[in-house]
């Protein structure tokens, strides 16, 4: 495999655990938010990038005590480090299409924060 094309094959790797972990064929095409897989393969990939997630995942969980918050903001944070950092193009697609993957399959928690529902680490549903 030429060299040039590494980078496109860590990142089908990546997308197919991000999509296998969410859409399991095993589980009825049913899984998780992706949000865990992700931070891993971030971490596999470019772990500057893994860590800086990683920093706000755990700094906003620390603050808000939201765990879905903590992960739709750590992938935007991931989404945005990636660009700053010289990075390959097919890193910085992954990272942000990873992202809004991630944010999408958060839907219902957003409708959750918006009505001040969401559950607080340590709390009770509201």
């Amino acid at each position: 495999m030429p060299a040039a094309w590494l980078p496109w094959f860590v990142c089908l790797c990546g997308f197919a655990a991000l999509l296998g972990h969410s859409r399991s064929i095993w589980l009825g095409f049913t899984g998780g938010k992706s949000a865990a897989t992700g931070l891993g393969v971030l971490l596999g990939m470019s772990w500057p990038v893994g860590v800086g997630a990683a920093a706000v995942f755990l700094g906003l969980l620390a603050l808000v005590r939201i765990v879905s918050l903590a992960s739709m903001l750590a992938a935007a944070t991931a989404a945005l480090v990636v660009c700053l950092l010289p990075e390959p193009l097919a890193y910085r697609l992954l990272v942000i299409a990873g992202g809004l993957y991630v944010i999408a399959l958060h839907r219902a928690n957003i409708a959750r924060l918006l009505a001040g529902t969401e559950p607080r680490v340590g709390r009770g549903s509201p």
